[in-house]
């Protein structure tokens, strides 16, 4: 019976591995996979400490138990310099290791840094919302809410910044994670390199919905994200301060929405506009306030 149970453990544990297709070990660019490899290598030099140190516990455990009487009883032994020696060096070391890849990586992976690429870069400007994403294309005058869609092997440059609360945003298969913060402006940059429809989500609690906060990432081939573009071209509807103000001010989840054509710089005029809410609000005392029809307490933009 025991066997069986094993055996069942097993194949349910090989069954949930192999149906594991995104995730920080699942990596699909160069950047999640440089991740992946920074968080491998921190993560055997600590085993090379702790692994030994649980055998040799193990060991002495099992050499000094009462029924032995080889193990020598010292009472009066109280200092080794080889084992204070082993004590202090070798922790010492692994956290100059340690420190050393992680300096390299924080600077090799610096999410401001442009990824080098004979391809040009595709241009994508990000504001989170209560709770759903908004992604404006400004080179091809398209926008979308909850789907963005990507070329492979063509770097993307972020640029992101939040309508309300600082927000989280996150590919776990493609790589790196940033904040999105009002009035503020951060940059990422990311590529993906296998086709694939791949999840993107809030990693940072911003209120009731943001666990809905998921958006599809649709790799695919140029032809694709060409169809994909004369799709959202075809289907009408503007964003403009009018419609994003609808947005920014709805407090719920929503599905997916695709804007034809954007007018004027709908990313600055967001966080201009989140800037000066903030700032009359904390003037008057009260709580942030949404703006409305393009206009914050009789400021218009």
């Amino acid at each position: 019976m025991r066997l069986r149970l094993l055996k069942l453990s097993l194949v349910t544990f090989g069954t949930t591995l192999s149906g594991c297709t995104e995730g920080v070990l699942v990596t699909h660019g160069p950047i999640g996979a440089s991740e992946k490899l920074l968080l491998l290598e921190a993560l055997i030099t600590m085993l090379v400490v702790v692994v030994p140190v649980i055998v040799l516990a193990l060991v002495y455990f099992w050499w000094f138990r009462s029924t032995n009487n080889k193990a020598i009883y010292r009472p009066d032994w109280e200092y080794s310099g080889r084992i204070e020696f082993s004590i202090w060096m070798v922790p010492l070391l692994v956290v100059l290791f340690l420190s050393a890849i992680a300096w390299t990586g924080a600077h090799d992976l610096d999410p401001y840094q442009p990824i080098a690429s004979e391809q040009k870069p595709l241009n994508v400007q990000v504001v989170s919302m209560d709770w759903k994403w908004l992604f404006i294309y400004p080179d091809l005058g398209i926008a979308s809410v909850n789907e963005l869609a990507v070329p492979v092997g063509v770097p993307v440059n972020f640029k992101l910044t939040s309508a309300t609360v600082m927000n989280s945003f996150f590919i776990p298969s493609v790589g790196g994670q940033i904040y999105t913060m009002a009035g503020m402006q951060t940059s990422l940059s990311l590529q993906v390199t296998d086709l694939g429809t791949y999840e993107g989500f809030s990693a940072q609690f911003s209120g009731d919905g943001f666990s809905d906060m998921h958006f599809p990432v649709l790799a695919t081939n140029q032809a694709g994200f060409e169809a994909w573009v004369a799709k959202l071209k075809s289907g009408g509807g503007s964003l403009g301060p009018r419609e994003y103000t609808r947005l920014a001010s709805s407090h719920k989840t929503s599905g997916i929405e695709h804007f034809a054509s954007v007018d004027g710089d709908i990313f600055g005029y967001a966080m201009l506009l989140s800037v000066d809410s903030v700032a009359v609000s904390r003037e008057c005392g009260q709580k942030p306030a949404m703006a409305i029809d393009g206009m914050v307490l009789g400021k218009e933009y």
